[in-house]
């Protein structure tokens, strides 16, 4: 263990993180100069790149995420073969930086999540919570020569908690402020946000998935369009809200659950599609994709008022992720949160887009100094626990 030692004591790491999150388009890769760790970290930003997967392996994931479409023997295989996608994103985003290989400290892999499953679940006489991030850690770890943490969510499911969300303790280190009330705004293929009251410390901080982002917008731009996504929201806004769909999806049981919480396609993913394309059918396509956008950003607010609101009026909106480049969600959320103001991370110097795999390169910094991570309060864990398996 001579090695990790020598890592803990390294004031300056550099690290790589990683992210493929539920829209499955990609990993996201972003290497970081960290200095110090916990309330001390001060973060410098190397590089960012996002790398696509080949053609075909999205379809291929997406079938087997879900009960009943999977199976075991793929499963098996995609779990390895995500890690050598990830270890071909930490090489070129290490070119692309201009560092060598050996330069690199650590590996922070969030993985890809197939199934998500926080609800406490009876079997055998035992009460357990269960996911499952592919991508496996010690394969990257080895494919690449470099210590990687990995598996992050699995630490707080043991300990009663959702395993999600984990950004808001990163949120929390690199963004809290002494003036303004802030929330930091994820939009992925799920919507999750972190509540900063100003002044605050890490027991004051709210977050928690607040439903879909993308997820249903590109699953109707598959459907009815042959697309992967809505570019730059074009479609949506070119389309009109169907009032009547938009009431129906509000009604969702997932946004009268009190937090914490957490959710993904397992809610929010085919079957709920099928639904919208079951019952609204008649409807322009257009009017559909207008009315998903409406939704991401009418749900998102709808949790601001129910569980936020009352403690906290947010002076300013922080955005990052992939829908972050949709018009017709952004101006939406701009209706929605007048007189706040919703602005890119990138106001603040950090690439919007960069912002997750950041955070699971200092989540990964975390574990390496032996700090707690999850924020119990977000989690629903009975207490804070160092996360992520260790691969040397």
């Amino acid at each position: 263990m001579t090695a990790l030692q020598r890592l803990q004591k390294k004031r300056t790491k550099r690290i790589i993180g990683l992210m493929s999150g539920t829209s499955v388009d990609g990993i996201d890769a972003a290497l970081i100069d960290v200095r110090g760790n916990g309330t001390g970290s001060k973060v410098r930003v190397r590089a960012f790149a996002t790398y696509p997967f080949p053609r075909g392996f999205r379809e291929l994931v997406l079938a087997n995420s879900l009960a009943g479409t999977g199976s075991v023997d793929l499963i098996c295989r995609l779990n390895i073969l995500y890690a050598h996608f990830y270890a071909d994103a930490v090489r070129k985003i290490a070119r692309k930086a201009d560092v060598a290989l050996s330069s690199i400290d650590l590996i922070g892999s969030h993985g890809q999540t197939v199934h998500h499953l926080p609800a406490p679940h009876r079997m055998f006489g035992k009460k357990i919570r269960a996911t499952l991030q592919i991508g496996d850690p010690s394969t990257l770890a080895k494919l690449t020569g470099i210590p990687t943490v990995g598996d992050f969510r699995t630490a707080d499911m043991a300990v009663g908690g959702q395993g999600a969300p984990l950004v808001p303790y990163v949120d929390y280190l690199l963004f809290r402020s002494k003036t303004k009330n802030r929330i930091l705004l994820n939009l992925g293929g799920i919507a999750n946000f972190t509540a900063l009251p100003r002044n605050s410390g890490i027991g004051d901080v709210v977050a928690f998935d607040t439903g879909p982002a993308n997820m249903v917008i590109d699953a109707m731009m598959a459907k009815l369009y042959g697309k992967r996504h809505d570019e730059a929201g074009r479609i949506g806004m070119g389309g009109e809200v169907v009032p009547a769909l938009l009431r129906w999806m509000m009604k969702h049981p997932y946004l009268r659950e009190k937090p914490p919480k957490s959710t993904g396609r397992e809610l929010f993913g085919e079957s709920f599609l099928r639904r919208i394309l079951g019952k609204w059918k008649k409807e322009r396509r257009e009017d559909l994709v207008a009315t998903a956008a409406a939704y991401t950003a009418a749900s998102i607010h709808d949790q601001y008022h129910r569980f936020i609101a009352k403690r906290m009026r947010v002076d300013e909106i922080l955005v990052s992720g992939g829908g972050m480049h949709n018009l017709a969600i952004m101006h939406r959320l701009e209706y929605y949160f007048a007189p706040a103001k919703v602005r890119p991370l990138s106001e603040l110097g950090i690439d919007p887009d960069a912002k997750e795999a950041i955070c699971f390169a200092v989540l990964a910094n975390e574990t390496i100094a032996e700090h707690p991570a999850n924020v119990t309060r977000v989690t629903g864990a009975s207490r804070a626990v160092v996360l992520g398996k260790i691969c040397l």
